[in-house]
């Protein structure tokens, strides 16, 4: 049940996020009359601040209780994105922004450790699976509804989105409150540590982090995959559309539209087929589903007449991609990182994976700006390919871990005392 709390909080959460995502760019730069340098500080700054929410978040869950760090960071990013409704220049909308980004980013880690805190290790595949969908759901549906609703003709054109966005997140607040109410305080077996763990330092603990192996390949392949498709979502794709591929702005919300679907479609049967699946192997396909994709984006160039439906087929296979990758990593990271620092983990990649989300649009924008479209997508195919290579060296790590680890109970079974009756039969 609390799991189920937690996949609908996380629906609603980002159900307000989606309100807001698609419109505040020209609302910013167009609406309010800004420019659009202000509306592209404004996503840098909602990116900043989710850089520093990540790590910090993280830590926080791993010294106090995770339940407590989600609520308030949700309440925080109601605050920031309420905020919104009364900003009358610039300045404070860059503010609400910064803070927006701050709360919403600070829950993820929290959320994370409580997934893994409330779920048997058999099951966290399944329930991050649905809290993925879940939150593709909310926002596909905040931003249909948004687009009803806002005008961005008028200055007070997203109050209701602004609004809508600040109650969601306090919704999914009280809801993680409430499924927080009687769970058991103790940790689960295989996330438990000593006090001197959790209280580390936080450069301590970061070369705690990457002195794991299996982790060092486990941030390559998150930066490649991150680089590979979810920082070219919202800019870098649709500016290759529109200004190479030169389809309608229509074919763009499709393409959206399908990749939600295609996530609701198939993520149950996804993580069914492939529940005893090899994660790092899993991560391997993702990577040739993204190699896949760009291949795939390279023949819409060649093929005009049916760039739009190549382009809208793009997202769909993306969205195959996600199915696995959603489930996989997460899990994968958290048994990989040390007793005591699981939070810290997780805050310390999304944090690599935000920093790498917002290069992704700069540079995208700098190749397409320079005509350099066979740059963009020759670039975006060897970073999936190093995704591929990465996984297949964080596989062997995985298995070198666990050679290593059954090495270790070998010996410790050798060097285990006799039971003192076993030892009184033997004498």
């Amino acid at each position: 049940m609390r799991t189920k709390l937690l996949i609908l909080a996380s629906s609603i959460g980002m159900l307000g996020w989606g309100t807001v995502l698609p419109y505040q760019y020209a609302y910013a730069a167009n609406t309010r009359g800004w420019g659009a340098l202000a509306a592209a500080l404004a996503s840098t700054l909602f990116s900043v601040g989710a850089l520093v929410a990540a790590p910090f978040a993280g830590r926080l869950s791993d010294r106090f209780n995770p339940v407590a760090v989600a609520v308030v960071a949700k309440l925080l990013a109601a605050v920031g994105v309420a905020s919104l409704v009364w900003a009358q220049s610039a300045p404070a909308f860059l503010l609400g922004m910064f803070v927006f980004g701050f709360g919403l980013t600070a829950a993820g880690p929290a959320a994370s450790v409580l997934v893994l805190r409330w779920a048997g290790s058999d099951d966290r595949r399944k329930v991050f699976a649905y809290k993925f969908t879940a939150e593709a759901i909310g926002m596909a549906v905040g931003a249909f509804v948004a687009g009803q609703l806002v005008d961005l003709s008028r200055a007070d054109g997203m109050t209701f989105a602004f609004v809508a966005a600040g109650a969601g997140f306090a919704i999914s607040a009280v809801l993680i409150h409430v499924a927080g109410i009687g769970a058991p305080s103790e940790v689960a077996p295989d996330l438990a540590a000593g006090e001197a763990e959790t209280r580390l330092g936080t450069v301590e603990a970061l070369r705690r982090i990457f002195a794991v192996r299996a982790l060092r390949w486990t941030a390559v392949v998150t930066v490649a995959l991150a680089l590979g498709f979810y920082a070219q979502f919202e800019s870098g794709l649709p500016a290759y559309a529109l200004t190479v591929l030169d389809v309608h702005e229509s074919a763009i919300g499709l393409a959206a539209a399908v990749n939600c679907i295609v996530i609701v479609l198939l993520q149950v049967v996804v993580v069914r087929v492939t529940a005893r699946r090899n994660a790092a192997s899993l991560l391997m396909v993702v990577g040739g589903i993204w190699t896949l994709s760009w291949v795939v984006l390279s023949a819409a160039q060649l093929s005009p007449e049916i760039a739009s439906a190549l382009f809208v087929t793009t997202f769909g296979i993306f969205a195959v991609g996600e199915t696995m990758y959603a489930p996989v990593l997460n899990p994968l990271t958290a048994s990989l990182a040390p007793r005591g620092l699981v939070g810290t983990t997780l805050g310390t990649f999304t944090a690599i994976q935000t920093t790498f989300s917002a290069v992704g649009p700069l540079v995208a924008g700098a190749l397409l700006g320079m005509g350099l479209a066979n740059g963009f997508l020759a670039l975006h195919l060897v970073i999936s390919l190093v995704a591929v290579y990465g996984a297949w060296r964080l596989r062997a790590a995985l298995r070198a871990r666990r050679t290593e680890e059954r090495r270790q109970a070998a010996d410790a079974a050798v060097d285990r005392p006799l039971e003192p009756a076993t030892a009184t039969l033997a004498a």
